[in-house]
């Protein structure tokens, strides 16, 4: 089992939702975050007044999938999550995490199965 960890542009959170559900993968978390990385920031105007923001909105998406579907749901991230053909700064990453175990609470069945 692993856990996928994905930050994504919100603008993309709908579209990969969607292909995801069509592979088959029908379980996530999705959390609001805020970040920074090679974009440092971008400047913006509010009521005239030019500022720079430092941290700017991401969506961060915590995936746990069994072993049999790591490969299929990394490549729907990399397709879906990127904006333009060839991608741009700021499109996001992809963490592969082990999950060692997992049990599902409502009738504590764990292991692969739990997933």
């Amino acid at each position: 089992m692993k856990m996928i960890l994905a930050i994504i542009q919100p603008t993309k959170l709908n579209a990969v939702r969607e292909a995801l559900v069509k592979a088959g993968v029908e379980r996530m978390t999705v959390c609001d975050a805020q970040g920074f990385a090679r974009q440092r920031g971008q400047t913006e105007l509010y009521r005239g007044v030019e500022y720079k923001t430092q941290l700017l909105r991401k969506i961060a998406l915590e995936i746990a999938v069994n072993d049999d579907f790591v490969d299929r749901t990394l490549d729907i991230l990399t397709q879906v999550a990127r904006t333009g053909v060839e991608g741009n700064i700021g499109d996001g990453k992809i963490f592969v995490l082990p999950l060692d175990s997992a049990t599902r609470i409502s009738d504590r069945v764990g292991g692969a199965e739990a997933v």
